[in-house]
């Protein structure tokens, strides 16, 4: 009963701290930690302990997990030598730079004890974006953030376990930092390979599951079944976590069904609350024990102030360093990516002469692609109907890959120009690298074993906790201060009207657009479709803004048609509408004598085909990056709530 009302106690704290936190305009792991320790004070609160192996095995791989499902792969893939240059590079210079300060600084620590501690101090906390994201900030930097947030978490944990390693091998306490390398990539290695397998099989065999609660339930095994075997095998089962929880990321919205993914993300951001809030609370709890061991220990709470003092100056030195040499290498590297992406368009150029010439011989036409498809171009239009019995040579289906391949350059080439990062950005992510979850949580994972354990817990705890209310109160007040490149609502807005192009040319050549052309002329076929369209965000609304006004059966219309434009777009959007209106008349002429009714289930069926090809049509633009991952997660939450409305109604 006792452990009943701990476990209740703890999630309403957590709750309530994080209702309290934007009113009183502090973070909610301070005020759990506050309340821990105010706790830990109490009779009741003494004697509290974790077993380090539920943190190791249970906690962070959940914890993981959770944050990788829920990243952006696009964004990732595409910022990947930054996040993985302040994952990987930075959490190993700083392990081992602050592992010999440590060394030096504390006679009592031994070098692998203080690059253990190092590491525990490494990874940042997902604060920081919290933070800058609502300071406003551009996506890049959040991007560049929240990927370093997940990677290092892994990388400084695997990192730890080697040193744990050693230090419980060698109590002569020699060590040579470079001797941690070979285990350190091979636990990746392992964990990245087991990680990809678990998740693809996870991907695949939700999609056959039959009920969405059955399949929330198969996701909590995830993280587990990524981990346990790469520990066994020697990997790190935390890499392997994050790994399966990217898979899923990317593969998950075209093989799941949209209420599947919806309960799950639910259920694990419910998960990820809960978890967080509990370490940084437990934490609090153990800080008064923790203090008194060190005080019967000899090595005194003020030494261990000092040292974590030293380690935070030391982490923020290294981290400003780190990251003046990566942007100049950033740029270098965009120099780059342009070099690659001409040459590319040369190459495209020639292909395309080429398939010319076989097409001057009958073999296809440089526009043709391999499905009967002409290609759409990169504005979001979609793609057009090419004659059915058209195919390619082996030379027109590399064309077709070609020019995918030069749209997802280009698009990342507009990235990267809209989104630049020079000092002012650099500043900011300096700044945001604070610690916490898993600071506290990684300091818990030492065996009880360890030498002066109690100390290590300790420096972690303030380190944790005066980066949170240092760098987390003052980094709005240098983000004004340094103005760094923030969000665009005019971008943004222009992005969102190229999707509802790409949308709208979906929806066109949907069966659902066929069928309401076909009982035009049936007087109640619009009010059949206004009844079962009332209620939902029709398809052509999918961005409400655009069509918030109108009856239902305006909607419908909507649907078909493109939304209107302004300046150049005109034209084209004319003639669109008029090559619209041409095939409608020539449906409804053919039509003309149909009998049969437009039932409301036949439409209910045809608007979900409908909704999946739009979908489809999102992350086709989503594996070529051209629109931003913000306002194709929007677009994503806006189709699947239109796909279980209609489901829920059958």
């Amino acid at each position: 009963m006792q452990t009943l009302v701990i476990a209740v106690a703890g999630i309403l704290a957590v709750v309530v701290s994080n209702q309290l936190a934007p009113r009183v305009g502090v973070a909610s792991p301070l005020i759990l930690l506050a309340l821990g320790v105010a706790v830990g004070l109490t009779p009741w609160g003494g004697g509290l302990t974790v077993d380090p192996e539920v943190i190791l095995e249970v906690v962070l791989p959940a914890l993981l997990f959770s944050t990788a499902a829920s990243l952006p792969v696009m964004d990732f893939r595409r910022e990947v030598v930054a996040v993985s240059g302040l994952a990987i590079g930075l959490v190993l210079a700083t392990a081992v730079l602050l592992g010999l300060v440590l060394d030096a600084l504390v006679p009592a620590l031994t070098l692998p004890w203080a690059i253990a501690l190092a590491s525990v101090i490494s990874p940042t906390d997902a604060v920081a974006v919290s933070i800058a994201r609502g300071s406003g900030v551009g996506r890049r930097v959040i991007t560049v953030l929240e990927g370093e947030g997940l990677f290092n978490d892994a990388s400084a944990l695997v990192l730890l376990s080697s040193a744990t390693a050693a230090g419980l091998a060698h109590d002569d306490g020699e060590l040579s930092p470079g001797a941690l390398v070979p285990d350190f990539l091979l636990a990746l290695v392992v964990a990245v390979v087991i990680g990809w397998a678990v998740g693809e099989l996870a991907v695949r065999t939700r999609a056959r599951v039959l009920r969405a609660p059955m399949d929330t339930a198969l996701t909590f095994t995830i993280p587990f079944l990524a981990s346990v075997p790469a520990e066994h095998l020697g990997g790190s089962g935390l890499v392997a976590a994050v790994v399966a929880g990217l898979v899923l990321s990317y593969r998950g919205p075209r093989l799941l069904p949209p209420s599947y993914r919806q309960a799950g993300d639910r259920n694990w951001q419910t998960i990820e609350l809960l978890l967080e809030g509990l370490i940084f609370l437990t934490m609090g709890v153990q800080a008064f024990g923790i203090v008194a061991e060190v005080e019967r220990d000899g090595l005194g709470v003020g030494t261990a102030v000092l040292v974590a003092v030293v380690a935070a100056v030391v982490t923020i030195s290294v981290r400003g360093a780190f990251v003046a040499v990566l942007i100049p290498g950033l740029r270098l590297l965009g120099r780059g990516r342009r070099h690659r992406h001409n040459r590319h368009a040369d190459a495209l150029a020639r292909m395309e002469e080429r398939l010319t010439a076989l097409s001057a011989d009958g073999v296809g036409g440089p526009g043709d692609d391999a499905d009967g498809t002409t290609d759409g171009g990169d504005d979001g239009a979609g793609p057009r109907q090419a004659p059915a019995a058209t195919r390619l040579s082996p030379v027109g289906r590399s064309l077709r890959r070609e020019r995918r391949r030069a749209r997802r350059l280009g698009a990342d080439l507009e990235y990267f120009r809209n989104e630049p990062l020079g000092w002012r950005e650099g500043a900011v992510i300096v700044w945001a690298g604070m610690r916490g979850a898993i600071t506290l949580a990684a300091a818990q994972t030492l065996p009880t074993a360890t030498p002066s354990r109690p100390f290590l817990l300790l420096v972690a705890l303030v380190v944790a906790a005066g980066s949170l209310t240092v760098q987390g109160l003052t980094l709005p007040w240098l983000i004004t201060l340094v103005r760094p490149a923030m969000a665009s609502e005019m971008t943004d807005r222009e992005e969102r009207d190229r999707l509802v192009r790409l949308l709208a040319s979906a929806a066109k050549s949907s069966a659902l657009s066929e069928a309401i052309a076909d009982h035009a002329s049936d007087e109640a076929g619009p009010q059949r479709v206004a009844r079962v369209m009332t209620g939902w965000s029709t398809l052509g609304r999918v961005l409400h803004h655009h069509h918030g006004e109108g009856s239902p059966v305006e909607a419908a219309d909507a649907t078909l048609a493109e939304p209107g434009a302004s300046g150049d777009d005109v034209a084209a959007e004319q003639a669109v509408d008029e090559e619209m209106a041409a095939d409608q008349a020539a449906a409804r002429a053919g039509s003309a004598q149909a009998s049969e009714a437009l039932d409301a289930a036949h439409v209910r069926e045809l608007a979900i085909d409908a909704i999946r090809q739009q979908r489809d049509a999102i992350l086709d633009a989503r594996d070529e990056g051209i629109f931003s991952s913000g306002t194709l997660a929007y677009a994503l939450a806006r189709l699947d709530a239109e796909q279980i409305m209609l489901e829920t109604h059958r």
